[in-house]
């Protein structure tokens, strides 16, 4: 953990009666990640910032100059763009899209709409014939496959409610194609089949998979394809284990085969979690520390209402301590040195873990515990007003390491 955030920690616990809560944003780490990862992209490929894992507007905003545009999976996130640009182009996915959505996505004139169904596909159709308006396609497929890389969460290559099984693409295509059709367009197809994956090599192998299978229905169907979105799915380690390796993969897929072979075709990728995780901080101080058969529990002012990725996940969530001075009762400050720790929140639940027995040096009441690699997934997916409790405050770090 760098200088500026333990600074900042210092400065909010200084300026704060009440024991501190908190998120902090680097958008100047977010600006620089993003600039290093589009220098090593190959021609004919786009990044787009899928702001599931982090819709915060002004992390859009920092994005805005840089990407060629975001992913939306619902008309919340779609509105939270068009708040911060009204022509940015937009991908708009999700697999449960109702008609008012298809009709305020057509009026909002997203770039792409992934079709998650056929009955999606059929709506889609009545819906832009009435509004006399043209919108492009972008099919979602879940492909037959057993080939695709192990990671902890999967969305394609077996039954799920995500995307069109392969085969009924012919369907699909045919329903495009049906004379009644005149304002929905297929312009390409959509995989998003696995998430957090970190191996290079494997996602390149995938890239090419799916690449091949366009070509070969291009020809089969004869197909003008102008895109293919491969999604996310770049992992982020959240032990000591390394995590994707970016250059490698982009200088791997500059040399693929698959990247040859795509003609006038852009492929677009829409990662979150890979753009955002390291450049937030989950800060929250140490309320008591208390002793149950000898095993020592650090209670936090936070918790999984506010990062519930841990507890989602299962995981223990890498953090820092920042030892703070400011100790004004009259008795002595519990504190504990070499010894493990479970860290736990404020909520009246066994579930509300942060950490299970964790190594520390030294740990005191009022010191603060802060969660790095928080920047994705954390806040936004969290039951914040279970039990009522404050939400946290929230801090940016932008260029020149200014504070807002």
């Amino acid at each position: 953990m760098n200088r500026n955030i333990r600074k900042l920690i210092n400065e909010m616990h200084d300026q704060s009666k009440n024991p501190i809560c908190a998120y902090i944003y680097d958008l100047a780490g977010i600006q620089k990640h993003v600039s290093d990862m589009l220098r090593t992209m190959p021609n004919q490929t786009n990044l787009f910032y899928a702001i599931k894992a982090n819709p915060d507007k002004r992390i859009i905003q920092a994005l805005l100059p840089l990407v060629k545009g975001f992913e939306v999976a619902s008309i919340g996130e779609l509105i939270k763009v068009r708040d911060v640009s009204k022509s940015i182009p937009i991908l708009f996915g999700g697999p449960g899209k109702k008609d008012y959505e298809l009709e305020m996505a057509i009026r909002e004139n997203v770039s792409y709409i992934h079709i998650e169904s056929l009955l999606e596909l059929k709506k889609l159709i009545m819906l832009a014939k009435n509004s006399r308006k043209h919108i492009q396609v972008l099919l979602r497929i879940n492909l037959r496959t057993k080939t695709l890389p192990k990671t902890k969460i999967t969305m394609g290559g077996r039954p799920s409610q995500f995307g069109i099984d392969e085969q009924l693409i012919e369907e699909a295509i045919s329903i495009l194609k049906e004379q009644e059709n005149t304002h929905v367009h297929l312009s390409g197809f959509h995989f998003h089949s696995l998430s957090n994956n970190m191996e290079a090599e494997l996602h390149v192998e995938m890239i090419n998979h799916y690449i091949k299978k366009v070509n070969m229905w291009k020809e089969t169907h004869e197909l003008d394809i102008k895109v293919i979105n491969a999604g996310g799915g770049f992992g982020v380690s959240y032990d000591d284990s390394p995590g994707f390796d970016w250059k490698r993969f982009t200088s791997l897929l500059a040399q693929s085969e698959g990247l040859q072979n795509l003609g006038e075709t852009q492929l677009y990728f829409e990662p979150g979690r890979y753009i955002v995780a390291d450049y937030g901080y989950y800060v929250a101080e140490v309320i008591d520390l208390k002793m149950s058969e000898a095993h020592c529990f650090a209670i936090l002012r936070g918790g999984t209402h506010h990062n519930r990725l841990p507890a989602s996940w299962g995981h223990n969530h890498p953090f820092s301590v920042v030892h703070l001075a400011r100790w004004s009762y009259p008795f002595q400050r519990p504190e504990i040195t070499n010894s493990k720790v479970t860290i736990v929140g404020e909520l009246c639940t066994p579930k509300d873990r942060l950490y299970e027995n964790a190594e520390v040096e030294k740990l005191r009441v009022g010191d603060a515990v802060t969660f790095m690699k928080s920047g994705a997934y954390c806040w936004t997916i969290s039951h914040h007003d279970f039990l009522g409790h404050p939400h946290p405050n929230f801090y940016y770090i932008t260029e020149g390491n200014h504070y807002e």
